[in-house]
């Protein structure tokens, strides 16, 4: 699987209801293309996700001072609320105009990872929150890995080989609220140019216009998905555990114009990680003579997660 990939002017929407056999080499090719793709058919709940977004409005609805209650200061955000203007994309100098919630996987008292995921927080003042968001996290878990089997058998290993590296992955599903700014500071946008930390990302609420990734001939280009769709992309672990065969890709949410400035976005991304223990180490697959070893040096995920939190302003260095 080569990424020589010339650059093209729209991302194909890839249905997970087609042939499972066609579909590592259409996930692998546009990933390959892009560092992203369109996923129909992915089989989450249209219900559950109308409930996810009607509860998320909810949630940010709430006043400051009562989400402040639920934000954990030195926590890097891993669970709960991170307040508006708190995190800053890597190599900005100023901070995103959005404030957000994470939803974590809720692990047993006593487990060997507790101290790297920490339990979730659920707010009292959105009933249902804790039933709905525990049921979204789940089936985006569910889609997430499937995508990776479909990887995995088009990078030549075992469709299951994904499977230890995140069954008790560090996994976080964020509820992004970016709040109306019909006069955004100077030089501040809604979401900074930046790239994903995790494995792959899975993007609910990509229909609102703002999100554009950066082309390889170095133009913004929107991404728009069908009604329902996810967009997926490569995160920073997944491209450097395939040195770049995956490429992770910059993208940005842009500042609206007109009227949409006086109205809120929300988005609701599911970043998935492997287990904080997993060693991420370059596959000898997509290791050769023409593309040598970019990252000799292996990295636990947990340790390449904090280096990154403390990139992007989450936790102190």
């Amino acid at each position: 699987m080569s990424p020589e990939y010339p650059a093209l002017p729209s991302l194909p929407v890839i249905s997970l209801a087609d042939n499972p056999t066609a579909l590592p080499a259409a996930l692998a090719d546009s990933f390959g293309r892009y560092g992203f793709a369109m996923v129909a058919d992915h089989g989450i709940d249209p219900a559950l996700i109308a409930h996810g977004w009607d509860l998320t409005a909810r949630l940010f609805a709430v006043p400051e001072a009562e989400k402040r209650r639920w934000h954990v200061p030195g926590g890097g955000g891993a669970r709960g609320y991170t307040p508006f203007g708190t995190e800053i994309a890597k190599g900005a100098d100023r901070p995103d105009l959005k404030e957000f919630w994470h939803v974590g996987r809720d692990l047993p008292p006593g487990h060997p990872l507790a101290s790297t995921m920490p339990p979730n927080l659920w707010p009292d003042q959105v009933p249902g929150f804790a039933a709905t968001f525990g049921a979204l996290y789940a089936a985006f878990d569910r889609v997430g890995a499937a995508v990776l089997a479909h990887l995995a058998v088009a990078l030549d290993l075992p469709a299951d080989w994904f499977v230890p590296a995140i069954a008790e992955g560090n996994s976080v599903l964020r509820l992004l609220h970016y709040p109306p700014i019909p006069r955004a500071p100077d030089g501040a946008i809604r979401a900074g140019a930046h790239e994903d930390i995790n494995l792959i990302t899975l993007l609910l609420g990509a229909e609102q216009a703002g999100l554009e990734l950066l082309t390889r001939d170095g133009e913004w280009v929107a991404v728009t998905p069908p009604p329902g769709a996810l967009v997926i992309n490569i995160g920073d672990m997944l491209q450097r555990l395939t040195n770049h065969v995956l490429p992770s890709t910059t993208h940005r949410v842009r500042n609206p114009a007109g009227a949409d400035a006086t109205r809120s976005r929300y988005s609701m991304p599911f970043f998935l990680h492997p287990c904080s223990d997993f060693v991420i180490r370059t596959l000898p697959g997509c290791i050769s003579a023409d593309r040598p070893d970019r990252y000799p040096d292996p990295i636990t995920a947990d340790a390449y997660l904090r280096q990154r939190l403390v990139e992007i302003g989450l936790i102190d260095g």
